[in-house]
C-alpha cells in the first residue's frame, strides 16, 4: 500500500517537475593583479564576488524548490586586456539573459553596452564609479555595489551628526582615490562640513615592511599631519596602500575615517545586526573566509534576480527585469531597511555601514536626514542631481 501511495505521489509531481524552466545567470570576473598586503593579517582573496554569487545561488535554489523554479550559474573570467564584449556575445549564444559583473568601470561599461544590444541585463557588483550612474549609465545596467557618492554621503551624515565638521582630507595617488576624494568634497558641501585641509599621499608603499619601516612612519606621519586643527582625518585610499598607517601615528589625537579607521562600506564582516550573523556564518562555512563588500554585492545581485523571479512568478527574463526595476521590488539585505533599485540610474538603494575595526558603529541614513520619498535617497545622487538619461 505504501509503495502504491509513493508511486501516486511521484506521478502527481512529474508534471510540475517537467514544467520547471531553468533561468540561466552568468557571473563574469575580471582578473586583477595581486595587491601587496598592508598587514600580515590580510587575506589574499582570489574568488571575491564569485563566492558571494555562489551563496546567492544556493539561497535562491532553496526557495526555488518550493516555487518550482530552477537557476543555473555560469562562471567566466577574463584578463585585464581582453575584450569583454566578445564574452558577452558567447554568453548570449548560451541563452544567458542576466550577467553579474565583477569588473572595473571601463570593462563594466563595455559589458553593459554589448549586453544592451542583445537584451541582457547586467548587474554591477564592483565598480563604484559615479560616472556609471550618470553620463555612462545604461538602462540595462543595475548596481548592487554602492557608488562613491553613497559611501561619502553615508560617512558625512554620521560625522555631521557627531558635529565633527572640520575635515582633513588625505587622498592617494591612484585615479580611484582622486574620484573618492571628490565624492567627499561633494558630501561636505551637501551636508555642511568643511574640508579645511587637503593633502596628497606621495610616499612609496611598503615602508612599514622594511626593517626600520615603523620607525620611518613614526616620524613621517606626525610630520605629514602637523597641520591646523581639525576634527577628523578622512582617508581616500581605495587600494589599501597607506590608510592603515595613520591610526596611532597622527600629530594630533584625532579619529581616522573613510576607507580606513571608521569605514564607510556596503558590507563589513563586523555587521551582526538585522540577522546578518546568519548570512556571515553561511558565507564563512562555504568559503572559510569573511565576506567582503564585493561578495555582498554579488550575493545581493543573485538574490535580487531570484526574488524578482519568485515575485513575478515567471521565468521570462523581460518580466523579471521589469519587476527588478518596478516599485514593488524589495530585497531583504540584512541591513535594516528594504533595498530596491532607483528608476533614474539603476542604483540599489541601501544603507551604508559605518564600521570600526572590530564592531559596527552605525548605519546611514542617520536620524534627522529626511527625504520626501525614501530616506535611503539621501545617500548618493537624487533624481534631480542625476545626469543619467536613458
Amino acid at each position: 500500500m505504501r509503495h502504491l501511495l509513493l508511486c501516486l505521489l511521484l506521478c502527481l509531481a512529474l508534471p510540475a517537475l517537467a514544467s520547471e524552466e531553468t533561468l540561466n545567470i552568468a557571473i563574469v570576473k575580471q582578473e586583477r593583479p595581486t595587491v601587496q598586503r598592508t598587514s600580515p593579517l590580510d587575506d589574499i582573496v582570489i574568488d571575491e564576488g564569485l563566492a558571494g554569487a555562489r551563496l546567492g545561488l544556493s539561497d535562491i535554489m532553496t526557495t526555488g524548490r518550493f516555487t518550482g523554479q530552477r537557476f543555473k550559474l555560469t562562471e567566466r573570467t577574463f584578463s585585464q586586456d581582453a575584450d569583454p564584449a566578445a564574452l558577452v556575445a558567447t554568453l548570449a549564444e548560451d541563452g544567458i539573459r542576466f550577467i553579474v559583473s565583477v569588473a572595473d568601470a571601463t570593462s563594466t561599461a563595455v559589458i553593459a553596452h554589448a549586453a544592451d544590444a542583445i537584451g541582457i541585463v547586467v548587474l554591477n557588483t564592483q565598480a563604484s564609479d559615479d560616472d556609471l550612474r550618470n553620463e555612462v549609465c545604461s538602462k540595462n545596467l543595475l548596481h548592487t555595489i554602492p557608488s562613491r557618492a553613497m559611501l561619502a554621503d553615508g560617512l558625512a551624515q554620521y560625522l555631521v551628526l557627531k558635529r565633527w565638521k572640520r575635515w582633513f582630507l588625505v587622498a592617494g595617488r591612484h585615479p580611484g582615490d582622486k574620484l573618492l576624494a571628490e565624492a567627499f568634497r561633494r558630501a561636505a558641501r551637501k551636508f555642511g562640513a568643511d574640508i579645511s585641509i587637503e593633502k596628497e599621499w606621495t610616499f612609496l608603499p611598503g615602508n612599514a615592511r622594511a626593517d626600520t619601516g615603523h620607525v620611518s612612519l613614526q616620524s613621517e606621519i606626525p610630520s605629514f599631519t602637523q597641520v591646523a586643527d581639525y576634527d577628523v582625518l578622512i582617508v581616500a585610499d581605495e587600494t589599501n596602500e597607506f590608510g592603515d598607517y595613520f591610526d596611532g601615528r597622527t600629530f594630533r589625537p584625532r579619529p581616522v575615517a573613510g576607507t580606513h579607521g571608521l569605514m564607510a562600506t556596503g558590507w563589513s564582516p563586523v555587521n551582526e545586526q538585522w540577522g546578518a550573523t546568519q548570512l556571515q556564518n553561511r558565507f564563512m562555512r562555504q568559503t572559510k573566509r569573511r565576506m567582503t563588500a564585493v561578495d555582498y554585492a554579488a550575493w545581493a545581485a543573485i538574490r535580487s534576480i531570484g526574488e524578482a523571479a519568485f515575485r513575478s512568478k515567471s521565468p521570462d527574463p523581460e518580466k523579471i527585469s521589469a519587476y527588478l526595476r518596478g516599485s514593488d521590488f524589495l530585497l531583504s539585505g540584512f541591513k535594516g531597511l528594504g533595498q530596491s533599485f532607483r528608476s533614474w540610474d539603476g542604483q540599489m538603494r541601501q544603507p551604508i555601514l559605518i564600521a570600526g575595526p572590530r564592531l559596527l558603529v552605525s548605519a546611514s541614513p542617520q536620524a534627522g536626514f529626511l527625504h520626501r520619498n525614501s530616506e535611503l535617497d539621501t545617500l548618493g545622487q537624487d533624481r534631480e542631481e542625476s545626469q543619467c538619461k536613458f
